[in-house]
């Protein structure tokens, strides 16, 4: 299942996927190992609150946020959103299974760097059962209003 919103957003930006059904997989890192994918290609989005405003940060799904690092490029604290503000925001998705699209949702976007170039990327459509794939022309093209910086660990 692909959120409805998800799917409005890529169809207005013009982008193609592919759907990669794998077993049930509550984090991305699980499904990128239930699908045989190395977890660099699979993006994991994170809301977060940055002052009062919430955001979405976007990471491969091998590594995690250094929050430390984006408080100081965004000049504010930054914290990990609770899973009712999650479920608020991404109503027509599976509670823990938010595409990294922030767009598609009304929320800024951040891209750490390590996802800036990639050729091809996989990511959570709105269930646990689903990866989407795209390539990385339409993987930028999704992501053109993202700002981005080194925010991994």
């Amino acid at each position: 299942m692909i959120s409805q919103r998800l799917r409005s957003y890529m169809d207005r930006c013009g982008v193609e996927f592919d759907l990669a059904p794998h077993a049930f997989a509550f984090q991305p890192s699980k499904a990128a190992e239930a699908s045989h994918i190395p977890g660099r290609k699979v993006a994991k989005g994170v809301l977060v609150r940055a002052g009062e405003e919430y955001m979405l940060a976007v990471v491969p799904s091998s590594k995690l946020i250094a929050f430390g690092d984006l408080g100081r490029w965004l000049g504010r604290d930054v914290t990990l959103a609770d899973e009712q503000e999650s479920a608020t925001l991404f109503a027509d998705c599976e509670l823990g299974a938010m595409p990294p699209i922030g767009a598609a949702f009304g929320l800024q976007t951040l891209l750490d760097d390590d996802l800036l170039d990639a050729e091809e990327v996989y990511f959570e459509g709105g269930d646990h059962r689903t990866l989407v794939h795209v390539q990385g022309g339409d993987w930028r093209r999704l992501l053109h209003e993202a700002s981005h910086c080194a925010f991994s660990a």
